[in-house]
């Protein structure tokens, strides 16, 4: 048996390449960053083959930094940003547009549209809540606006997938057009119930099923990579969204577990069990994962902004240089000083789901500095997942009383104590933070028999840090400031519509 998993962790802003282990140590890391397109307001585009020459990319090059050779490789997980729609012609293999990214808004009046009669109808056979996050109304889209699409479409011509989908295309030279469960459940087209494309969900959006992939189990050989590609045959053995991956890297495999990745967005998600909780608190139910015969489900709360807060701070605004550099600034003030930052770029998500939400700041003095901007920044990452931590244990009638964190932002111990604070809660980041690509990793390895099962692995996650709620924390004081600027971000949003 070779001696690694290579992980495909394709995300929203850049693609990376992880080698593992047969410890679940990170062996070798590469990742390069591609463009992010905003041809309107609103609007957030992808180019589909620039995602695929930096993922291969990128792949090529954690093999190179590892002395290794593709022959080492036992198997290949990939993780994905998910929603993310691409559409291409199956003849050429060329996208027919940009892909429309999970941040877009370019649908939600479609949406806005839909809600009244279909709202019950897509929770129950989909677990989602109607909202121009998900896939279904891109592809739409797609269809009515780009020429000739409509005729291609029904005539078999093109291919629809999430980014996971596009790759497998890719990794096989079109032999191999699928997806996971997990990823067609962010569909809006998918029944989680029947674990099928939904007949009735097509004909709604007026999507033909010929469009669609395959879909797999997360944990399964889906086919080998061609040829040409890494110079050698390797299986592709497990695919998962990128927030289900990480559920699964961080071993929140008992119901009731719960982990937030703090990403672009943060995304918390809760283990169910096997049989799908319907939220009341405007969450969504989504698939977590399918091993063998096995289905497990999630809830999920989707923040949209989290550290592409910082991101913003620093292109935007120019007031880092770095995101390192935030915990530092942020730092130099003890408190906010009054100051909230509502970051709704792209709407608010759950659990309020508004589409016309942006951003907004308030408490703004004469006397506000870059730091209480900074400051502002990460508080508006920690009050957004309390909102859903909060939706959460309503839904499933329990208290959280512990957090296993993820993401390149869990690196900001600030932000993770000010976490802790604001949700009373302790808050665990594991000695491996690259867990969403750990999970696919995991995943593609109990495939192939690479780990025997999933106790082997459960051994291996380890604590590297918990922080726990200071005594005599300002968090009340800063709820209460929080919820009053949330107001004031959907007021904005009601008035301007």
């Amino acid at each position: 048996m070779p001696d690694y998993i290579l992980s495909l962790d394709q995300g929203t802003t850049s693609s990376r390449a992880i080698l593992f282990n047969h410890s679940g140590h990170i062996v070798s890391l590469a990742q390069k960053e591609f463009k992010q397109h905003y041809p309107q307001p609103g609007w957030v585009e992808h180019d589909a083959t620039e995602i695929w020459s930096t993922q291969v990319s990128v792949a090529a090059e954690a093999i190179v930094q590892s002395g290794i050779t593709p022959k080492d490789i036992a198997a290949i997980g990939i993780t994905n940003q998910r929603e993310t729609t691409v559409v291409w012609d199956r003849a050429t293999g060329k996208p027919i547009c940009n892909a429309i990214v999970w941040q877009d808004r370019r649908t939600a009046t479609y949406c806005d549209q839909l809600k009244n009669e279909y709202s019950g109808l897509i929770q129950e056979k989909t677990g989602l809540i109607i909202d121009a996050y998900f896939s279904a109304t891109k592809i739409k889209w797609i269809l009515d606006h780009v020429p000739g699409a409509q005729q291609k479409a029904a005539a078999g011509a093109l291919a629809f997938g999430t980014v996971d989908s596009w790759l497998v295309w890719n990794l096989t030279a079109g032999q191999v057009h699928a997806t996971d469960v997990t990823n067609a459940s962010r569909t809006m087209l998918f029944n989680i119930h029947t674990m099928a494309w939904d007949e009735e969900l097509l004909k709604l959006f007026q999507i033909p099923i010929s469009m669609l992939p395959q879909v797999r189990a997360s944990s399964e050989v889906l086919g080998e990579t061609a040829g040409q590609i890494l110079a050698h045959r390797i299986p592709i053995a497990s695919i998962a969204g990128d927030q289900q991956a990480a559920l699964f890297g961080q071993l929140c495999t008992r119901k009731g577990m719960v982990k937030n990745t703090y990403g672009t967005g943060c995304f918390m998600l809760m283990n169910i069990g096997n049989k799908p909780l319907l939220s009341t608190n405007n969450l969504v139910t989504t698939v977590a994962w399918k091993i063998g015969d096995d289905v497990q489900y999630a809830l999920e709360g989707s923040i949209f902004i989290g550290g592409a807060v910082v991101q913003w701070l620093r292109d935007g605004l120019g007031i880092i240089s770095t995101a390192a550099e935030i915990e530092g600034l942020a730092a130099q003030v003890p408190d906010n000083s009054g100051v909230y930052f509502v970051p709704a770029f792209a709407g608010l998500g759950a659990p309020h789901w508004d589409q016309y939400a942006r951003g907004t700041m308030v408490g703004i003095t004469r006397g506000t500095t870059k730091a209480h901007l900074a400051r502002a920044a990460l508080e508006s990452i920690a009050l957004q997942t309390r909102d859903v931590l909060k939706a959460m244990e309503l839904d499933a009638g329990i208290r959280i009383q512990e957090l296993r964190v993820d993401g390149g932002a869990t690196a900001d111990n600030l932000l993770m104590q000010l976490q802790a604070d604001i949700l009373d809660t302790n808050v665990i980041r594991p000695a491996v933070t690259e867990v969403t690509a750990l999970g696919a990793a995991y995943l593609a390895g109990l495939a192939v028999g690479f780990w025997n099962n999933l106790a082997e692995i459960q051994t291996q996650w380890q604590v590297q840090q918990q922080f726990e709620p200071a005594e005599n924390n300002n968090a009340q004081t800063i709820i209460t400031g929080w919820e009053k600027a949330i107001l004031t971000a959907k007021h904005w949003a009601a008035s301007n519509h």
